[in-house]
């Protein structure tokens, strides 16, 4: 084996290299929480999303591999150190095939994407009709924590870190119709196995829906930077069956002759690491 041959070699290794790497990389890092690959979701609208990440991940891994290989060919094969004293490469200017094929074939995928990516939040980043919703629920956001308003009468506060012990509770089957406000500054309801993020704006209603199929917790986190506090700003979502769902409605439904309308207590907010160093919110 010459020398100059080897670099082709270890080449050629390089992307089987990295398909080896990315492959045992992934399920250790999913198993922390963290993944270059977004979950393939538990409702119809995150199954879509994920589906949109593989229609344009797999064209822009395919340029990326094209045009690193490309260079890598560039760089080995006509390195200093195998050319001729004085070598000069052959010298040429311009051609039109070449030219218009690296205008129009990146025109052409970009139409593509942007294509797919509006058809997507036309279809799943709108309000559902009511016609195919069943249930209608209001999130309130606010410095830190989400107010979960049912139209039995009742709310779940949900503070910071307490969120697991408050989940916004949906029944499984049914189109659950979310309204997203906020009482002071932007923030963003992000649940990555649900949906994607839709925020919640002071002084205008947003909307997001889910439909769960089978039972289950989901968390998730404000995407948007609100405060000292956003990163204890966490969501939990639990979906149960539709007669388990009743049974928890009729426990939190405000009595006959209750002096206010029912609803979890609003428990104390978890004190957030970095609010305890900034205090304060921002405005």
């Amino acid at each position: 084996m010459s020398y100059r041959r080897s670099p082709w070699r270890l080449l050629l290794a390089a992307p089987v290299f990295l398909a080896i790497l990315v492959q045992s990389a992934v399920p250790a890092l999913a198993a922390t929480g963290l993944s270059p690959v977004p979950p393939q979701g538990a409702s119809p609208n995150g199954q879509r999303i994920f589906q949109l990440y593989e229609l344009i991940s797999i064209p822009a891994i395919v340029v990326f591999v094209l045009v690193e290989a490309l260079l890598l060919i560039c760089v080995i094969r006509f390195r200093r150190s195998v050319l001729p004293r004085g070598y000069r490469p052959p010298q040429w200017h311009g051609h039109t095939g070449l030219e218009v094929l690296w205008t129009v074939a990146p025109f052409l995928v970009l139409v593509v994407i942007g294509f797919l990516s509006f058809q997507e939040l036309q279809r799943d980043f709108v309000k559902p009709a009511d016609s195919v919703t069943n249930l209608e629920l209001t999130v309130r956001a606010h410095q830190f924590g989400w107010d979960y308003v049912y139209p039995q009468g009742f709310t779940i506060h949900s503070e910071g870190l307490d969120a697991a012990a408050n989940p916004l509770v949906i029944p499984t089957g049914e189109l659950v119709r979310l309204r997203l406000e906020s009482t002071d500054v932007i923030h963003s309801w992000w649940v990555p196995d649900l949906t994607g993020k839709t925020d919640a704006v002071p002084g205008y209603d947003n909307y997001t829906w889910v439909k769960v199929a089978q039972p289950g917790e989901w968390r998730g986190q404000c995407a948007e930077l609100c405060g000292s506090g956003h990163s204890s700003m966490q969501i939990r979502v639990k979906a149960v069956p539709p007669d388990q769902f009743e049974r928890w409605v009729a426990q939190h439904r405000p009595r006959a002759g209750s002096s206010a309308p029912g609803g979890t207590p609003r428990p104390s907010p978890s004190p957030s690491p970095v609010a305890a160093v900034l205090p304060g919110r921002l405005s």
